[in-house]
């Protein structure tokens, strides 16, 4: 009799999501089995089960935010063993045989946006918001001890999204970088730039100075004109939910400075074209930049000069921290545990 486990099933367009029975998962060739401890609901999940993404029919199993311990092997793995504590971000696997995929490019989001037929954990396949997950082994990361599988979880994403786009933003020690935005990303900026020896300054409305303030900002405004007239910066880091916001902040942006976009938006984004010109700015897309990146996000949680702010929900009220976060209601981060 095939063993069976808990998973979160989301049934439709915008619908509620339920807690059903499914089989327990085996690992194939070079695979592993992870039982999920706990499993972060990401903006993009919250994108698929409103239908703004679509990358398979409902019903959806998703999850790209898990952590959990390897309790099962497929054929030839030998990068993993059984009692590993492991992360398993959203790029799994590419699928080596397209033109892109000759390139020999390593595991992140250019990656998935470019293979032909890319595995996307809890996107095209079956993800970690049940009690487990499988994974192609390239697709896991060791967490490092003193972590904690709930600071994982969003770390495995969240986190990881933030400190790649530091680290491609490439500051001089000691520079200026603003953060646009203080939610599920830039509570996580703020707090890695201030662990890189930044001089950090949230952008952000005025409800939010004294978080952004205990959060590690050692000045907050509510505007780039604002940000100009303390100084401006380096380095605007866009976390936030609009592009408008991060256009404003170009007005605090100084000469060479560098505007990192990592946080999604549907809003149109228009760019002030005599000032990037005039100035020589540099405007950069990042995301998921490599798995290394991903390690030492891990490794500065873990260390603990950043700390992710969550709110925890056991699976059987995962529906309620999908209303929650789908209102925006949650500080900052919903995180499922199993």
């Amino acid at each position: 009799m095939t063993k069976q486990m808990k998973a979160v099933i989301v049934p439709d367009v915008k619908a509620a999501w339920e807690v059903r029975e499914r089989p327990v998962p085996e690992p194939g060739p070079g695979e592993v089995l992870v039982r999920v401890h706990a499993c972060g609901i990401c903006g993009t999940d919250l994108w698929m089960a409103h239908g703004v993404l679509s990358f398979r029919e409902f019903p959806l199993l998703m999850g790209h935010e898990g952590v959990g311990e390897v309790v099962a092997l497929g054929a030839g793995v030998t990068e993993r063993k059984v009692g590993d504590r492991v992360g398993l971000p959203m790029m799994q696997k590419r699928c080596g045989a397209c033109d892109f995929c000759r390139e020999e490019h390593p595991n992140s989001f250019v990656t998935a946006g470019n293979c032909a037929s890319p595995t996307l954990t809890g996107v095209n396949v079956d993800g970690a918001l049940a009690e487990y997950a499988v994974a192609d082994v390239g697709g896991t990361v060791l967490l490092p001890d003193g972590i904690s599988y709930e600071d994982a979880a969003p770390t495995v994403c969240a986190g990881y999204t933030t400190w790649a786009g530091i680290r491609r933003a490439g500051a001089r020690p000691g520079a200026r970088v603003a953060v646009v935005g203080v939610g599920g990303i830039g509570h996580f900026a703020i707090q890695f730039a201030k662990a890189a020896g930044y001089h950090v300054i949230a952008v952000t409305r005025p409800g939010k100075h004294a978080l952004a303030r205990e959060l590690g900002a050692a000045d907050v405004v509510t505007d780039g004109a604002a940000l100009k007239e303390i100084g401006g910066a380096d380095v605007v880091l866009h976390t936030s939910s609009s592009h408008a916001a991060a256009i404003d902040a170009m007005t605090g942006l100084r000469p060479w400075g560098k505007l990192v976009l990592m946080g999604l938006a549907e809003d149109e984004m228009i760019l002030p074209a005599l000032p990037l010109t005039t100035h020589s700015y540099q405007v950069i897309g990042s995301a998921h930049n490599g798995l290394e990146y991903l390690a030492e996000a891990l490794d500065i949680v873990a260390r603990g000069q950043v700390k992710p702010m969550v709110e925890l929900f056991p699976l059987e009220r995962v529906n309620d921290a999908y209303q929650r976060a789908a209102a925006g209601e949650v500080r900052f981060k919903a995180v499922v545990t199993f």
